[in-house]
């Protein structure tokens, strides 16, 4: 075990003091309401970051989300709105760069119930966002202020990048993310550990997000329905087709979600949407699901004659843990060590922004932020006392990786 320095210690030590602050800022962080449609919180929550990261000195910029499109009800493309996102810069020092990653939007809408913090129990804070992952800020924040205040400060640079929409894929802030990677050799992105314990994610599936707009023809269902094509018909057999899929390869999860579509009974349905969701194990499952989806949509419209307009992409590719990533993930292990912490890692299915920072050829782990757990529900909960014990590892690992513990 690589034991703690003097100078690494003389830089930690402030941070076992700092709980109440971190609490603090995740408490009023948490009261805002930043569900991913919100764009007004997400406004104001961006404001509120980029006055607590200040004191780091770096540049910062509010930056506009890129375009997006969706498919509304009817199957009519319309524009789809994102939140800006928060980019710091603290640049011109060493010859590595390390992109943190975080994001300030939650899956909890303005109206949705879930709005209140509350105590569980001593020392567990129950709240929308408080491990996914505004605790994981909170992290961050702290982590690089003690880099920021060690010898090591000037022997590695680093860039920021908070986004308002990473629960619904980031497709506003994707560009602004390759940009940043392109820059950076190592990602470190602040979701909560994957277990309660502190485990981290290591191997990550793909997601893909899609739907298809199915266009029929309406027709009289009692005297004419030969001349109708029903679209609704179609969705459901392209449903069905999607979830073979999954046993067709068994690396492959696929779920058809929602189908809009329908009207009287007396009507042949002329108009369709299904959406689905595809999780790829390996690039090469995602390359076999492009092409077998391919297959079906051209079946489907041959077979029921009707037209089909397909949106959405595979977001978030594969993240398997190949040679660069497991050489992260044993400097962090390394780090937890030193700090008496036994850390572990598993495969998720969950996927993040560090997915797509892995494709872009970083070494990434991104389960850095709080131990907690039962997110994206009302249950969601905070174990206060790893807001200090995992800025502590972040700090200690930005402190080796400056010190250029890990050859990449």
């Amino acid at each position: 075990m690589s034991r703690i320095t003097i100078a690494e210690q003389s830089a930690l030590s402030p941070i076992a003091s700092r709980g109440p602050d971190m609490l603090s800022n995740v408490e009023r962080w948490c009261a805002l309401n930043t569900g991913s449609r919100n764009l007004v919180g997400l406004a104001e929550m961006a404001d509120i970051l980029v006055e607590a990261f200040a004191p780091l000195g770096g540049e910062t910029e509010i930056r506009d989300p890129e375009p997006a499109e969706t498919l509304d009800e009817t199957g009519a493309r319309i524009p789809l709105a994102h939140g800006r996102n928060v980019h710091i810069v603290r640049p011109g020092r060493g010859n590595r760069r390390i992109l943190l990653t975080g994001h300030m939007d939650t899956v909890f809408p303005k109206d949705h119930h879930f709005q209140e913090l509350k105590w569980l129990e001593d020392g567990v804070l129950n709240g929308p966002g408080v491990a996914d992952m505004k605790g994981g800020i909170a992290v961050m924040l702290e982590a690089l202020t003690a880099l920021e205040a060690s010898p090591l400060a000037g022997q590695i640079g680093w860039e920021v990048i908070l986004n308002a929409d990473e629960e619904v894929s980031s497709l506003g802030s994707a560009p602004l993310l390759a940009d940043a990677a392109s820059r950076c050799q190592i990602g470190l992105t602040f979701e909560p550990a994957a277990e309660p314990d502190g485990t981290l994610a290591g191997g990550r599936k793909g997601s893909g997000n899609f739907a298809a707009a199915i266009t029929g023809r309406a027709a009289h269902a009692g005297r004419n329905p030969e001349d109708g094509r029903n679209a609704l018909v179609a969705a459901a057999d392209l449903a069905v087709r999607l979830d073979t899929m999954k046993h067709e390869r068994p690396t492959l999860s696929v779920n058809p979600a929602k189908l809009d579509g329908g009207g009287p009974n007396n009507v042949v349905p002329e108009r369709a949407v299904l959406r689905w969701n595809v999780r790829p194990l390996t690039p090469e499952d995602q390359a076999w699901a492009e092409a077998r989806q391919a297959e079906l949509f051209a079946d489907i419209k041959q077979r029921h004659d009707v037209g089909i307009d397909i949106t959405g992409s595979f977001a978030r590719p594969p993240k398997p843990l190949d040679d660069k990533q497991l050489g992260l993930f044993t400097l962090v292990k390394e780090c937890g060590a030193a700090l008496g912490h036994d850390i572990r890692w598993k495969h998720t299915g969950g996927v993040c922004d560090g997915n797509n920072l892995a494709a872009a050829g970083l070494a990434v782990v991104d389960t850095m932020g709080v131990r907690g757990g039962a997110i994206h529900s009302d249950r969601e909960f905070l174990i206060v006392d790893s807001l200090t014990e995992r800025a502590e590892l972040a700090a200690l690992t930005l402190m080796r990786l400056a010190e250029g513990r890990l050859d990449i």
